[in-house]
């Protein structure tokens, strides 16, 4: 039996990286599959369960704007980390000061949207069953709770989010009517070589306002 869910999220900010873009971020027109994953991971994670996205609905006009931001240009090595744990210290700090760079940034602005999602249910037992999940979901989400506050896109913009459990009538933005192709977007990585992951793809259409997402194993998915 499949337990479908919709969330609505909506926030002042939104980045969706594309990952063609080296050195300044630039988002997608909409928000990725894989970032969708994530607000629903944030709320409920297991290990025996894997969440699919099967539809995105754009509930406010695409706005952009351009924002200047200090960054560091380095990240702490993963080997000094490893270090620190094992040894119970280590050099972890990084200067500000020192290491400061300035970006430019093509952000989305004032987003709203209503993610479709359901779930796999990976090892199925006496322990780990459909309606227990779906029953844990629904009572997290419909109090608010999450295990990280959930985000669109990079952690500093963080998301509302609300469960939808009626259909609820919902006005498509003018501009949003009719077809828009919004070229390939970034579906998820692929895990299957954990020491090189891959990313996917596939070419994204937004139909009055409403992107649906191909399943993990079609032919629509490229990597």
């Amino acid at each position: 039996m499949s337990y479908s869910f919709c969330l609505e999220v909506s926030g002042d900010f939104a980045c969706f990286t594309r990952p063609e873009m080296k050195v300044e971020r630039v988002s997608y027109d909409v928000i990725t599959p894989s970032a969708a994953r994530a607000i629903f991971e944030a709320i409920l994670w297991r290990p025996a369960i894997r969440w699919h996205i099967r539809k995105i609905e754009v509930l406010e006009p695409i706005r952009w704007m351009n924002l200047r931001r200090n960054e560091v240009a380095s990240v702490i090595p993963t080997g000094a980390v490893k270090s620190a744990m094992k040894q119970g210290q280590g050099q972890l700090g990084l200067y500000i000061e020192e290491d400061r760079q300035q970006r430019a940034g093509l952000f989305l602005r004032d987003v709203r949207y209503r993610l479709h999602a359901d779930f796999e249910l990976l090892n199925p037992d006496a322990d780990n069953t459909a309606i227990k999940f779906a029953e844990m979901f629904k009572r997290r989400a419909a109090k608010g709770q999450c295990f990280n506050q959930p985000y669109l896109g990079t952690r500093e913009f963080s998301c509302a989010f609300r469960l939808i459990e009626t259909k609820e009538p919902n006005k498509t933005p003018g501009e949003l009517l009719g077809k828009r192709d919004l070229g390939w977007m970034l579906y998820d990585m692929d895990f299957t070589d954990t020491e090189n992951p891959m990313p996917r793809f596939f070419h994204a259409t937004l139909q009055d306002g409403v992107l649906n997402v191909p399943a993990w194993n079609s032919e629509e998915i490229r990597g």
